[in-house]
């Protein structure tokens, strides 16, 4: 296989607990036109398969992602139908990491800036190796990182999110934790043990419960109040039409009236 040929991005653990690896570790694997569609493919590949109950994402090099192409960018800055095309696949790319029924987990090593930290963003866990660092640094180049702020911002708030994006200056791994960007931070010889205590955790729930939760969570944390609790609601009333659910409420039962 030539180079040229060489998979964007691996999968690995077919069954249960799929592993996507970004696979361009020699260039920090950016997000480039090509490597969106190819991870867009794997998330869709997985979506409906049915065995899948969690996706990790990881990377392979030195660093999870840098963000953006920079040089695939510049060579196209004169073509705004091009550049708005790139864009709007990216986002439709993170809004997938929030719209497919698995879990998503971020394995993240390294540095995870720009859009790279937006991929970390909007995964629904993340774990990272102590040594990670996060940074927004578009405006060091006269590129402000507008879209990154989406979902950064929906995870650290406006002010951390503002310093980010201002500054350009990166934090550190247990910042990022402090601040709600990265779930657990452990050293880098652990991190795979960190995850699969998730993963482990996770599977050995209902998948449908999971997905309706998931569903919900995210439909309701964009809207008001009310609408919020009207989604909700209506989530557990169908929830509670799960066979998983009566089943697992006779149990808790159970156990407490044979105390």
């Amino acid at each position: 296989m030539t180079k040229a040929e060489t998979p964007q991005v691996l999968v690995t653990g077919e069954e249960v607990v799929r592993t996507l690896t970004l696979n361009r570790g020699e260039r920090f694997n950016p997000l480039s036109s090509a490597m969106i569609a190819a991870l867009q493919a794997e998330l869709d590949a997985a979506a409906g398969d049915g065995k899948v109950r969690v996706i990790v994402l990881a990377a392979l090099g030195q660093g999870f992602c840098a963000g953006h192409d920079l040089k695939e960018l510049r060579a196209h800055a004169g073509d705004p139908a091009w550049q708005r095309r790139l864009f709007d696949n990216c986002s439709r790319l993170m809004m997938t990491l929030t719209q497919i029924p698995q879990p998503i987990i971020a394995r993240v090593h390294g540095i995870a800036t720009a859009a790279g930290c937006q991929l970390v963003a909007a995964c629904d866990l993340a774990v990272a190796a102590e040594e990670a660092r996060f940074a927004l640094p578009g405006v060091n180049v006269g590129l402000f990182c507008s879209t990154p702020a989406v979902a950064v911002a929906r995870n650290i708030g406006r002010k951390r999110a503002m310093e980010l994006l201002l500054t350009g200056e990166p934090v550190d791994a247990r910042t990022a934790q402090a601040w709600g960007l990265v779930n657990r931070v452990v050293p880098s010889a652990a991190i795979d043990a960190e995850l699969r205590k998730l993963t482990d955790l996770i599977v050995a729930h209902s998948a449908a419960t999971i997905a309706l939760g998931k569903k919900t969570f995210y439909r309701q944390i964009s809207e008001t109040i009310d609408k919020a609790y009207d989604t909700a609601s209506e989530a557990m009333a169908c929830n509670m039409g799960y066979a998983e659910a009566r089943v697992g409420i006779d149990a808790f039962l159970g156990k407490r009236a044979s105390r």
